[in-house]
C-alpha cells in the first residue's frame, strides 16, 4: 500500500503503463557502455517510448498451436531441436544438450504482477526437461534472461554450465547460479566436443533504468564435429555482422532466427528484425535451414500475434524458397537436425 500513498493516481497509472516495457525494451538512462559492431548504440529517448506506448492499440491475444510430440523423445534420441517458446529451444546436437534463453515464467518482467504475460504455456514444463548440459544466454532483457527459470534449471541440473554475455556473470551469481562464465564477442568455450562462440548482433542491454548497455548482447554459434548451429538471440538487421559470422565461423547447418517484435518499425527497426529481414539474415549466414522464434509467446509490440509467421511465409514464397529453408516450427514439435 505504500506505493499508492506516495504516488498520485495519474502518476501511478503512467508508471504502471510505462515501467514494465521501459525495463524490457528501452533502458533510456545510464552511462556509456557497450556499442554495436559499427560503434553505434541504440538509445531511444524516453519521449519516443511515451509516444509509442500512449498511442498504441494493443493487438488482440491469439494462442498458437502446440504439440506433444516432444514426449516421444528418449534418452537415446539425438540431433533434434524443440521450440519451447519465445527464444527458448531445447537442443541435442549429438554431443551435449543445450537450452537457449530459457524463460518458463508467466511474465517477461522484473515483477510478477505486471508486464508482458505469456499467451501460451512452455511447450515442455521445466521439470520435464531432459538433463541439460549447457544454458546459453544472448542478452539480459527479461524475455531472454529469466532468473527464476535459471534457478529451477540449476536445481534440476547441478552441473549445468551457464554461458552469458560479458557483464552478466555477477547478476546470475547473486541469484545463486554457481557455474557461470561470461564471454565477449568472438571468445570461445569448448564443452565436450562442441565449440561455443559468442558473436556480434545488433541490439542493446538493460535490466533497469540506469544500466543501459553495461553488458554485451549477441548470438551463440555452436559447432560440433558433425553439425553447426547458430542462435541469433534478438537483433536488428546488420548485414556486416551476419556475413562476418559466416566468414569467420562458416555457415551453420541450422539457424534459429527471431521473426517477431518488430512493430512499429519507426521505433523497433534498430533492434528487431521483421520477417523479410529475418529471411535475409538466413541468406547472409548461408544457413542450410532456419527455424523461426521470438514470436507467439508474449505480446511485446504492436503487430498481430499471428502476423510474423504469415509474413515470413509470404517473404519466403516471394524469394522462391521452400518451407524447409526457413520454417516456423510447431511449439513442442521435434525438429530433426540431421537429414
Amino acid at each position: 500500500m505504500r506505493l499508492f500513498r506516495i504516488c498520485p493516481p495519474f502518476r501511478l497509472r503512467l508508471w504502471l503503463l510505462v515501467l514494465p516495457c521501459h525495463l524490457l525494451l528501452i533502458g533510456c538512462l545510464g552511462g556509456e557502455g557497450f556499442t554495436n559492431s559499427d560503434g553505434t548504440a541504440i538509445n531511444k529517448p524516453l519521449a519516443d517510448l511515451l509516444k509509442w506506448r500512449l498511442g498504441r492499440r494493443s493487438p488482440k491475444p491469439s494462442v498458437i498451436d502446440s504439440s506433444e510430440a516432444w514426449r516421444q523423445l528418449t534418452p537415446e534420441t539425438s540431433h533434434y531441436a524443440v521450440w519451447v517458446g519465445h527464444a527458448s529451444f531445447l537442443i541435442d546436437n549429438g554431443d551435449v544438450t543445450i537450452l537457449t534463453d530459457p524463460i518458463f515464467s508467466s511474465r517477461a518482467s522484473p515483477v510478477s504482477w505486471a508486464g508482458p504475460q505469456r499467451l501460451v504455456e512452455p511447450a515442455i514444463p521445466a521439470r520435464e526437461l531432459p538433463p541439460v548440459d549447457v544454458v546459453t544466454i544472448s542478452h539480459n532483457h527479461y524475455d531472454h534472461l529469466d532468473l527464476p527459470s535459471l534457478r529451477v534449471i540449476q536445481d534440476l541440473n547441478p552441473d549445468c554450465l551457464f554461458l552469458v554475455p560479458l557483464g552478466d556473470r555477477l547478476l546470475l551469481e547473486q541469484a545463486g547460479i554457481r557455474r557461470v562464465e561470461e564471454y565477449d564477442w568472438w571468445q570461445e568455450r569448448r564443452v565436450s566436443r562442441t565449440l561455443f562462440t559468442f558473436t556480434p548482433t545488433r541490439h542493446w542491454s538493460a535490466r533497469g533504468v540506469f544500466d543501459r548497455n553495461q553488458s554485451r548482447w549477441g548470438g551463440w554459434f555452436m559447432r560440433a564435429p558433425d553439425y553447426a548451429l547458430f542462435h541469433a538471440g534478438d537483433t536488428g538487421y546488420s548485414q556486416h555482422d551476419f556475413t562476418t559470422i559466416r566468414a569467420r565461423l562458416g555457415a551453420p547447418n541450422t539457424a534459429f532466427i527471431p521473426i517477431g517484435a518488430y512493430a512499429p518499425r519507426w521505433f523497433m527497426r534498430a533492434a528487431h528484425i521483421n520477417p523479410s529481414e529475418a529471411l535475409q539474415v538466413a541468406r547472409d549466414l548461408g544457413a542450410k535451414r532456419s527455424l523461426a522464434m521470438h514470436w507467439g509467446t508474449f505480446m511485446l509490440t504492436d503487430e498481430p500475434v499471428l502476423e510474423p509467421a504469415q509474413k515470413l511465409a509470404l517473404a519466403r514464397q516471394a524469394a522462391g524458397y521452400t518451407e524447409n529453408f526457413f520454417r516456423v516450427p510447431a511449439l513442442g514439435g521435434i525438429n530433426w537436425l540431421m537429414d
